[in-house]
């Protein structure tokens, strides 16, 4: 069940839950930062993460250009329920022609990237339900 949490209190990361395991994550929600994603990050804490938060539910395919280390993509639908996974996503280090798509095998809305072989090493299956916390940032 989604538990959405709104704060005014901005000194605590945005949360993700995902089994039984929690991640900080950076949000992804327009275009710009859906573009700029986890671009040019040459390490990442493993309980750390972004989240891709979309307006509509569509298929959704990702790349890793300019992405330095692997990730997992995983994949949800609006209901939060975990629709596909991605795993362990290679960067590309091809410079001469476009970087290949890694695609959900159904409709997305919210697309988590973890360190690569954690979605493996926790068990994430199709159907798990994300839990989304996110703090409202003072202004």
């Amino acid at each position: 069940m989604l538990f959405l949490f709104l704060s005014a209190c901005s000194s605590t990361a945005h949360q993700v839950r995902l089994g039984d395991q929690v991640f900080k994550v950076e949000l992804a929600q327009t275009d710009s930062q859906r573009a700029q994603g986890l671009m040019y990050r040459e390490s990442m804490p493993q309980n750390t993460g972004m989240l891709f938060i979309f307006d509509d539910q569509q298929p959704r395919s990702f790349w890793m250009k300019n992405t330095l280390i692997p990730l997992d993509i995983i994949y949800f639908d609006r209901n939060k329920k975990l629709v596909s996974i991605q795993h362990n996503v290679p960067p590309c280090k091809n410079t001469i022609s476009r970087c290949p798509g890694y695609p959900s095998t159904g409709p997305a809305a919210y697309v988590l990237e973890i360190n690569g072989g954690l979605a493996e090493k926790f068990g994430f299956k199709r159907g798990d339900v994300l839990d989304i916390r996110i703090k409202k940032s003072d202004k």
